[in-house]
């Protein structure tokens, strides 16, 4: 697959403004052409990591990127799913920016905008990936969204996305997150419409019974090669739910 990033300056401070200020899909709308160079898009560690420890798990057909952005997480499937890669995301403006990353020759890979609340395809693909994608979904609706990726998951399809290990309480990460969190609260309740974006309503203990409940056996991954915490477990690792095999 080939790429076409290019140097890109980030969004300025205006410009992250007016995105916060809109709707998510809005939002991402204008923060498209700009989205690559932000600290949002997920960091190329992570994705090589992935794709490390999704090769083990293989062989897989076909694989559908989740919220797939401007393209980085079908970049993972394009290096493990041998015959289709789907992309979907509800963002015009991130979809055109990732068609353009990825190039018309590549003929493996579709984009399709969606709301993936409602996917609109059958039971096709045998891996579904997600990245960096959780904050923008409420705790309620947990539940459906997994519930729909297992709908379009072929039997013994596999559902997998990283996650970080929590901050240590009282550290800067665990106060920023916190932060955040609380300024989106603030915003959402003053401002409309909401962008619904936050870092610390995705707990891995709420996260696993849930996928078990839409039909998912789940495991986890490390993944070692992104380092360890002082006190010697994993910084990050691949949640992998499994659905039931056939017969």
């Amino acid at each position: 697959m080939t790429t076409n990033h290019g140097a890109r300056r980030g969004p300025t401070l205006r410009e992250l403004t007016v995105q916060a200020l809109s709707s998510v899909e809005r939002g991402y709308d204008l923060l498209a052409p700009k989205f690559d160079a932000t600290p949002f898009r997920t960091p190329e560690r992570i994705l090589d990591e992935t794709v490390r420890a999704l090769r083990p798990l293989g062989p897989f057909r076909s694989g559908l990127d989740i919220c797939c952005g401007t393209g980085a997480g079908v970049r993972v499937l394009d290096q493990v799913c041998r015959e289709r890669v789907v992309g979907v995301d509800f963002s015009a403006g991130m979809l055109d920016v990732a068609r353009e990353a990825v190039g018309a020759a590549e003929t493996k890979v579709q984009w399709v905008r969606a709301d993936v609340r409602a996917l609109p395809f059958a039971p096709a693909f045998d891996l579904a990936v997600s990245f960096g994608a959780f904050g923008h979904f409420l705790p309620k609706e947990r539940p459906g969204l997994f519930a729909e990726v297992h709908s379009v998951l072929r039997p013994g399809g596999v559902f997998a996305f990283p996650i970080g290990a929590p901050p240590r309480p009282g550290s800067w990460p665990y106060w920023a997150m916190l932060g955040f969190d609380a300024a989106m609260r603030v915003r959402n309740a003053v401002w409309w419409p909401r962008f619904v974006m936050y870092y610390r309503t995705f707990p891995l203990a709420e996260v696993w019974p849930e996928l078990e409940r839409a039909g998912f056996e789940v495991e986890l991954h490390p993944l070692s090669g992104l380092g360890r915490r002082p006190d010697g477990t994993p910084r990050a690792a691949l949640v992998v739910a499994r659905s039931a095999p056939e017969g």
